[in-house]
């Protein structure tokens, strides 16, 4: 069911300030910046091979990856995987026993379907599932 790793999450309080250290530092460019609606964050986009870096910050100070960065500081949020059908994908894996905060998919950057898979379920580490829609 799974594809690959599409992205893994970085919680940061300012994605152009961070992504100077992948570019600068690692030699890594910097793909783009995107503000997802629904979900209060402002992404940054770091290709690298067939996955990419995600620098997530929060635009809303009430949002989960703010209360994430208040309790935790900056650091890896979650790991995205990449399936063909997001809504099969969580009601398989709820079948299977993990508990979701996403009972069907919401949407996501890069015209993509997401949802998540509570931490509790996976041994602490926040998982989302991505599904890549047809450009119209």
């Amino acid at each position: 069911m799974i594809k690959k790793i599409d992205h893994i999450a970085v919680a940061v309080k300012d994605v152009e300030k961070a992504a100077e250290f992948y570019e600068k530092v690692l030699g890594l460019e910097l793909g783009g910046i995107e503000e997802v609606e629904g979900m209060d964050v402002k992404v940054g986009f770091i290709p690298i091979g067939d996955t990419r870096i995600e620098l997530v910050q929060p635009l809303d100070p009430k949002s989960g990856v703010a209360k994430f960065i208040e309790k935790r500081g900056e650091g890896i949020h979650h790991i995205c995987y990449e399936v063909d059908n997001v809504k099969e994908a969580l009601e398989t894996y709820k079948e299977r026993g993990a508990i979701l905060i996403d009972e069907t998919p919401r949407k996501g950057a890069h015209n993509s379907l997401v949802g998540f898979i509570h931490p509790k379920s996976t041994g602490g580490v926040l998982t989302e599932l991505t599904e890549h829609l047809e450009e119209s």
